[in-house]
């Protein structure tokens, strides 16, 4: 099947999952990319007081708010 009449079935809402490889699949920019980043004593603190109220860790809150950001 030709990528074009794939969208096209795609788009008209039929499922596509039999023609998928799933073993192939993979999420392009989803890797993981460390960064350092130094903040004040005064900043790692509110961080720490918003993770507690969300009840998440430091990590997830700051990822969660500049993804929020990026949008």
């Amino acid at each position: 099947m030709k990528a074009t009449e794939f969208d096209e079935r795609f788009e008209a809402g039929e499922d596509m999952s039999a023609h998928v490889d799933w073993t192939k699949a993979r999420r392009l920019n989803v890797e993981a990319k460390r960064v350092n980043v130094d903040f004040p004593t005064w900043v790692v603190a509110g961080l720490d007081r918003q993770a507690q109220k969300l009840g998440i860790t430091r990590q997830a809150l700051i990822k969660m708010w500049i993804a929020e950001r990026l949008e």
